[in-house]
């Protein structure tokens, strides 16, 4: 298993800062994790609020047990409450299902680690998370969509933007 380096991760979390810095966001922090969710690298700006590293935590923690961005797992928790109430309970309440929070993967789709962004909004914050990977030269889910079931990642029904991998059961 390849696991980020040290390098790596300030380079996404200082291209995430930079970024924010020249669109003006408000005061952004970044952590950067390993599989297992292992703090490799966190930076908090200057002016950013109390229990950032908890909440960038919390994001990079989601997208790692869950194995997608934490957007999708706060798209869920609006689904289905009760399983995500669940799935945080049995974390620990470490999961926080608000975007900024992607997987890191490398060229051939092997997850490497998680980032986690929050400061701004929840499209703000996974935009730079977008961001950070791309900088250090590293992939997305995204870009490895084509990758699919081999990486652990399912195809998405166009129609939809959901995984068809199964039939949901009527409510």
């Amino acid at each position: 298993m390849s696991l980020i380096t040290l390098a790596q991760a300030e380079r996404i979390i200082d291209a995430i800062i930079e970024r924010g810095a020249a669109l003006d966001l408000r005061p952004i922090s970044a952590i950067v994790v390993e599989p297992g969710c292992k703090v490799k690298a966190f930076k908090k700006e200057d002016g950013a609020s109390m229990i950032r590293f908890e909440m960038a935590y919390g994001k990079a923690y989601a997208a790692l047990a869950l194995g997608r961005s934490s957007k999708l797992v706060h798209q869920r928790a609006e689904e289905r409450p009760i399983f995500m109430r669940y799935l945080i309970a049995a974390s620990g309440e470490q999961i926080f299902p608000e975007g900024g929070g992607r997987l890191i993967r490398d060229h051939k789709g092997e997850v490497l680690g998680a980032v986690g962004v929050t400061g701004d909004t929840e499209d703000r914050d996974e935009e730079l998370a977008i961001f950070g990977i791309h900088a250090a030269g590293l992939k997305t889910d995204e870009d490895c969509a084509a990758m699919g079931r081999r990486i652990g990642l399912l195809k998405t029904n166009p129609a939809s933007g959901r995984a068809s991998s199964r039939k949901r059961r009527p409510r």
